[in-house]
């Protein structure tokens, strides 16, 4: 009875062995890579599985999730032959576990020293204003670089970041000096560009005055044409009204004719230069006009003269 028991009790636990060995139960964020007979057999993802105990075994455990890789601190000389500290972080991510697995021995040391050479290569291509100026870029070209190998290892890299950039006191001293010339620099170009716009100011506006001028000295110059076309017309007017009244009346031209010729000789009377006084040949011609000057002031003598002899005649 006890060889029964004993036997009993090693055979309920074989079971309880077998049933735990061929149970898997994986996590959601976890895969296994299992091997039958030490060849790769498949990839159990998050949940229950059930496998063969004693031919199949998990080769390995892998993480899905995104995975941080630290790049050592290591020295590299830039272009313009300057030594920096540089050190970074690679993300990445399994995407493939068999390949993980087979393809590389260790995929975290692999692309961490992977890393480390192309951070070398690509900084040894640049001066260091770039390297410090063009990070973003140097970022860009790291993840390229480093994802074309990565693929073959089931893995991709998510991104790269290069945390830090320490260059020696003596390059830092320089460059804070020549970041300071760069300022002052800066600032007599500001003050520079600052008269000369207020320079192109001052010119336009006296442009602007002189302009302003001529188109008032312009104005006005019309309105004087205007003004004289004006008196042009009132002129011409006059004269046209005269025509009609010398060919109308012969007495009103020899009147106008007369105050003209005595107009002249007054002005000539006032003459008091030298005692001689300039008396126009036709005399004649004078005193006959002051006779039509004094006809044609008293018309209206003559006429009512005229209507007291046909008065007179009448009785």
């Amino acid at each position: 009875m006890e060889i029964i028991s004993s036997l009993l009790i090693l055979f309920i636990l074989f079971v309880v062995l077998v049933i735990k060995l061929g149970i898997k139960i994986v996590s959601q964020a976890d895969i296994y890579i299992i091997e039958r007979l030490g060849r790769f057999h498949r990839v159990l993802d998050g949940g229950f599985h059930i496998i063969i105990p004693f031919f199949d075994s998990v080769r390995a455990k892998l993480s899905v999730r995104e995975e941080l890789v630290d790049i050592s601190r290591q020295q590299v000389i830039t272009k313009d032959n300057v030594k920096i500290m540089v050190d970074g972080i690679v993300f990445l991510k399994v995407f493939d576990g068999r390949m993980a697995v087979y393809n590389v021995e260790d995929y975290k040391k692999a692309i961490s020293n992977l890393a480390m050479t192309t951070i070398r290569s690509a900084i040894g291509e640049m001066s260091l204003d770039s390297t410090l100026s063009s990070r973003d870029q140097l970022n860009a070209n790291l993840q390229i670089a480093l994802g074309d190998a990565a693929n073959n290892w089931g893995v991709k890299i998510m991104r790269v970041e290069i945390s830090e950039i320490s260059v020696p006191q003596d390059i830092e001293e320089a460059m804070n000096m020549q970041m300071k010339a760069e300022r002052e620099k800066r600032a007599i170009e500001l003050n520079a560009q600052a008269n000369k716009e207020a320079l192109i100011r001052n010119a336009e506006a006296l442009k602007q005055e002189q302009v302003l001028q001529a188109e008032a000295i312009e104005r006005m110059a019309d309105a004087r044409k205007y003004e004289q076309i004006a008196l042009a017309q009132g002129q011409k007017a006059a004269m046209e009204a005269i025509n009609e009244a010398a060919l109308s009346s012969h007495a009103g031209l020899e009147f106008l004719l007369a105050n003209e010729r005595v107009k002249a000789f007054g002005e000539l009377a006032k003459n008091t230069s030298n005692d001689k006084i300039l008396v126009p040949y036709e005399t004649a011609e004078l005193i006959g006009s002051l006779s039509v000057f004094k006809e044609f002031l008293s018309p209206k003598k003559a006429k009512n003269k005229d209507n007291k002899s046909a008065e007179q005649g009448e009785i």
